[in-house]
């Protein structure tokens, strides 16, 4: 597989000297790729985790990346939340959605007056971190690349894809530039934009019909490419995306989804093709199934349905906007993570009754 050169950090240019390590709250699929490769190109870093083998493992001998897009091992120092001590100017979220609230509690007598939190996670995260830090601590950031956290020590990097970031309040400062140039350490062609909630919203019209893959033991591709899930498919991805219009948002598309093709009056065969697209960027990918999927299915742990999914629909009905499906798929990953249910295409198709 073609690689893009690695970036170093020269501490230099865009990368001024940084007088501490970013600390990288969460160091699983995501946050553990950006530490091991800031830490590989010389940034100073600090991870946290809340799993006690995972941190020995990444900074005794050292943190694994593997997949089809680069294979390295690179210690990187990191700590449960108690061992930490310091405090950080810049602070890189990187939990689920859900754990969100507590990771905040724990991480904010670590953060510097002067700081701010990024959050790389998935769902709408600023707003909490904004909460609970201030708005002017907050920055926003959208990441698509395919990664697995394997085990202690242990992470798969699938796919690139789609990484950018932004203020929350759309403007440009030196610190988003600053963490822009440190971004394309990692991926070269990393966005700096003045609307990151465009990109954060039409991550969630994706991050619905993924959720709706996991109601399957099917891969991504399969579950996008099937003629016969694809009504639910367009269905939920076009609640998504008029909840985003509601909220004064113009979704910008990614990686094969094109949020257009979800609005009011596309066509069927302009989502369709969305879906084509979408089931051919999966198909390139070593990360074959969601981290849903994992959650479900091999860690058996609760999913981040209600920060992702439940939250638009909350977020919908204070609008007046009807969401059946996205009720619908809430519940049905809830059915699975307590039991009730078991991942199947009948499972899937009670998502398809619901437009029938």
């Amino acid at each position: 597989m073609s690689q893009k050169p690695a970036l170093h950090w020269k501490g230099h240019g865009p990368l001024r000297k940084m007088p501490e390590p970013i600390l990288i709250w969460g160091a699983g699929a995501i946050g553990g790729i950006l530490g091991a490769f800031w830490a590989r190109a010389g940034v100073p870093v600090q991870m946290v985790d809340i799993v006690a083998e995972h941190a020995e493992a990444c900074t005794t001998n050292g943190l694994i990346i593997e997949g089809p897009v680069e294979q390295f091992t690179q210690v990187v120092p990191c700590v449960t939340p108690d061992q930490l001590s310091g405090t950080y100017a810049r602070v890189v979220l990187a939990v689920k959605a859900q754990a969100t609230p507590q990771a905040m509690g724990q991480l904010l007598p670590h953060l510097a007056l002067d700081g701010f939190v990024l959050s790389a996670q998935n769902g709408l995260n600023e707003r909490v971190i904004a909460d609970r830090a201030g708005a002017e601590r907050t920055m926003g950031a959208f990441v698509n690349y395919g990664a697995d956290w394997i085990g202690p020590g242990r992470i798969l990097f699938g796919n690139r894809g789609a990484v950018v970031l932004g203020e929350i309040d759309g403007s440009q400062t030196a610190r988003t530039r600053e963490m822009h140039a440190l971004l394309q350490i990692f991926e070269p062609d990393a966005v700096l934009t003045q609307d990151i909630w465009a990109y954060l919203w039409g991550k969630l019209g994706y991050g619905a019909m993924l959720f709706a893959t996991a109601l399957t033991p099917d891969s991504m591709t399969t579950n996008f490419a099937d003629p016969a899930r694809g009504p639910a498919l367009m269905g939920l991805a076009r609640e998504v995306i008029r909840t985003a219009m509601a909220e004064g948002v113009d979704p910008r598309p990614f990686n094969g989804f094109e949020p257009a093709a979800f609005l009011p009056g596309a066509s069927d065969m302009d989502a369709l093709r969305s879906l084509a697209d979408l089931a051919e960027f999966n198909s390139k990918t070593a990360k074959t199934h969601t981290g849903i999927y994992r959650d479900l299915a091999v860690r058996k742990r609760k999913t981040e349905v209600d920060p992702q999914v439940g939250a638009v629909a909350e977020i919908a009905a204070e609008r007046g906007i009807p969401t059946p499906l996205l009720d619908r798929l809430v519940a049905l990953i809830h059915d699975i993570e307590d039991g009730r249910r078991e991942m199947s295409l009948e499972t899937f198709h009670e998502l398809t009754k619901v437009i029938q």
